[in-house]
């Protein structure tokens, strides 16, 4: 089995590995579908993914010219999907070819409109050249009107909708240290590219028609926010293109056999108040 649906309180979804299932592409990973009681359009790009594990990356081992397998290593690696519960989905991928990166994902929903998830990684062999572990999730949204992210900041709310693919495209902590290096003639990408605005919070929201989506995870340590217009491809029927609403996790320093990972939060809700986003983060972090 590749994928299942799963539903509880207002939100269903189908949770699926990285292999093809109907219109969904094999490749990707996560939420290939997410809808609302209120709203039946799949928040994301259906033949795509939301959360998905995108990118596994050191700042230096590519692919040849013309090639993608190690750039898009977690589409290609083989991953397996488990069906925990009725409302619970693990995703596990073995050692990775490139990187030897064991890791595991759990996707669970919770009323009345959650999905709580939970990434683990396991680096098997010292493969990463850089000394650092670079991850990286894409969710493809739908032809939003709004394709903006909303960051939040120490004077306030930012909006991060940048101007095309691989511009200021990354956003840090406003505490962020760390610098990621990257070898001469890297190819670019959107984890490469840094934005101006830095945030306080390790969250962001999002609008899509009458919704508002809302991101968190359990830390800023390691956590980048990153954004492209059209990431997710080009609309047709709404003659726009779909946005990327991603997020970066990097280790800086790391050891073989040990575990690393973090904890997050989709909120997906009818559309609510800036003070209401902050409260379902305030209320989460106290949980």
């Amino acid at each position: 089995m590749a994928s299942d649906t799963f539903s509880a309180g207002d939100l269903t979804a189908v949770i699926g590995d990285n292999a093809a299932d109907g219109q969904h592409r094999a490749g990707y990973n996560g939420l290939g579908s997410l809808t609302h009681k209120a709203e039946k359009t799949n928040l994301f790009v259906p033949a795509v993914a939301g959360l998905n594990l995108e990118h596994i990356f050191d700042g230096e081992t590519q692919d040849a010219p013309g090639e993608s397998k190690i750039f898009f290593e977690p589409r290609n690696a083989p991953m397996a999907f488990k069906k925990v519960s009725a409302t619970e989905a693990e995703l596990h991928q073995g050692p990775t070819p490139t990187f030897f990166l064991e890791n595991w994902t759990t996707f669970k929903l919770v009323e009345p409109h959650y999905v709580d998830f939970a990434f683990r990684c396991r680096p098997t062999q010292h493969a990463f050249k850089r000394g650092y572990i670079g991850l990286f999730w894409a969710s493809y949204i739908n032809a939003p009107d709004d394709k903006s992210m909303y960051l939040r900041g120490k004077a306030g709310w930012l909006q991060h909708c940048t101007p095309a693919h691989n511009t200021l495209s990354t956003a840090l902590h406003e505490g962020e240290s760390f610098e990621m290096t990257f070898a001469r003639g890297h190819r670019d990408c959107l984890y490469m590219n840094l934005s101006p605005l830095k945030y306080e919070r390790p969250l962001f929201y999002g609008l899509f028609r009458d919704m508002t989506v809302i991101l968190m995870l359990d830390r800023t340590e390691g956590v980048r926010f990153t954004h492209s217009p059209s990431g997710g491809g080009y609309n047709r029927e709404r003659e726009t293109t779909n946005p990327a609403w991603d997020f970066q996790h990097v280790t800086p320093k790391y050891e073989v056999n040990e575990d690393y990972g973090f904890k997050g939060r989709l909120v997906y809700r009818p559309k609510c108040s800036r003070d209401e986003v902050l409260k379902e983060y305030e209320g989460w972090k106290k949980g």
